[in-house]
């Protein structure tokens, strides 16, 4: 059952101390508060990344006192209400108070509003729903700040109705809750959730990508992955996981809560489908690409191995493959190596063919990979000079044999 009743506390707020830019936002606004992501991860003592603030008065107003005070003022989204205040490179979001008009499974029609408690309500989750004043007041509506304590993502009011509003608040469930939950989930949003999923299919490729990178990049997501595996959610946005073992087996091995490196894990080799589905950057597609194809390196590889795949791969490709390792020997040692090992390059290029005489063409990238492939055989040792030697010995060889 959720909470009615307002929690009202005042303590030290530790925010102005440490941040004279705030201060001075709150100097020009002293009647608007820090929402949202920075109250929460400051009761969970956590680390604050973004602060944004909400405001009871409108856009205009906001945006006017910024610039009395010398403030530069960004009107990034005036329809929902937001000025960006920007303060020595930083950013601040400022919004007024809302409420809903219309929600259509992704986007609302918003009305200004001056009343806390009225727009806390149209928030996810309690967590989030809290707010801190500038002389330290926490502004609890709905026992946000006892389900952070007991670890538990429980949405405000009823599940289905916050789902209903946005059906990316289904992924954005799992997300909080790989990052915050210590014990069994709230099981009305599990319901709401089982039952709601399908409506994941109304949402943009590129906005549930982003989620989906966002819960891989929790500390340890697994318990988030088996419960979208137990609703039905993994099926819906991640079809091509062929199982949550081989992430299991990536973090036992201490692997960087990389979200690319754990996608590769979740889906073997099926990446095209993957990209084209959720429209993955070209840079998020060649890399998802470069590790199911980069060699397995054994643990103990030689250097003459390590060189050959150095020359053909950069090392963090082969560092990220090395995590993916299909037995479970060590391979601490293997990508510290592969970390300081210089790549070896190539020393030719196509304008040393043609000063050798190799008409411009096809034919150099022909001679090139004959050398290329001689200077592979010789472990990537021989230097320039020794390979334009051998390129004038091949193109010696093809003239002798009348090619």
């Amino acid at each position: 059952m959720v909470k009615r009743t307002e929690r009202v506390e005042q303590e030290p707020n530790p925010m102005i101390a440490d941040d004279p830019q705030l201060e001075r936002l709150w100097t020009v606004l002293p009647e608007a508060r820090v929402v949202g992501g920075a109250v929460r991860d400051r009761l969970a003592g956590r680390p604050i990344s973004d602060i944004d603030l909400a405001s009871p008065l409108p856009p205009e107003a906001v945006a006017t006192r910024l610039a009395k005070a010398g403030i530069r003022a960004v009107p990034t989204g005036l329809d929902h209400g937001t000025i960006t205040a920007v303060l020595d490179g930083r950013h601040f979001e400022i919004t007024t108070l809302r409420r809903d008009l219309e929600t259509d499974g992704r986007h609302a029609v918003v009305a200004f509003t001056d009343d806390w408690r009225e727009d806390a309500a149209r928030r996810d989750f309690t967590i989030n729903a809290m707010s801190m004043a500038r002389d330290g007041t926490i502004h609890d509506y709905f026992g946000g700040r006892d389900d952070l304590a007991a670890g538990i993502v429980r949405f405000v009011g009823d599940p289905t109705t916050r789902i209903q509003e946005d059906f990316l608040r289904i992924l954005r469930f799992f997300r909080f809750h790989a990052r915050y939950e210590a014990g069994p989930p709230d099981q009305a949003a599990v319901a709401a959730i089982r039952a709601l999923k399908g409506g994941l299919a109304r949402l943009s490729a590129e906005r549930v990508w982003q989620e989906i990178k966002r819960i891989l990049a929790a500390p340890d997501p697994l318990a988030a992955l088996n419960l979208m595996a137990e609703t039905g959610v993994l099926q819906v946005v991640l079809p091509e996981a062929a199982g949550i073992m081989a992430l299991q087996r990536l973090q036992t091995r201490g692997a960087p809560a990389d979200p690319l490196l754990r996608v590769a894990a979740l889906i073997g080799g099926a990446v095209r489908p993957l990209a084209r589905r959720l429209r993955l950057a070209e840079a998020e597609r060649a890399r998802l690409e470069a590790i199911g194809t980069a060699p397995d390196l054994a643990a103990d590889a030689g250097e003459a191995v390590l060189r050959h795949a150095l020359a053909d791969w950069p090392a963090e490709t082969l560092i990220d493959r090395s995590w993916l390792a299909a037995d479970d020997a060590d391979r601490s040692a293997l990508r510290a190596r592969l970390a300081t090992m210089e790549r070896p390059v190539f020393p030719l290029k196509g304008r040393d063919a043609v000063a050798i005489g190799v008409a411009p063409g096809p034919a150099i990238g022909a001679a090139l990979a004959a050398v290329r492939r001689w200077w592979m055989a010789h472990d990537c040792l021989p230097d320039g000079d020794a390979c334009r030697a051998e390129l004038r010995r091949h193109l010696a060889s093809q003239d002798a044999s009348g090619r």
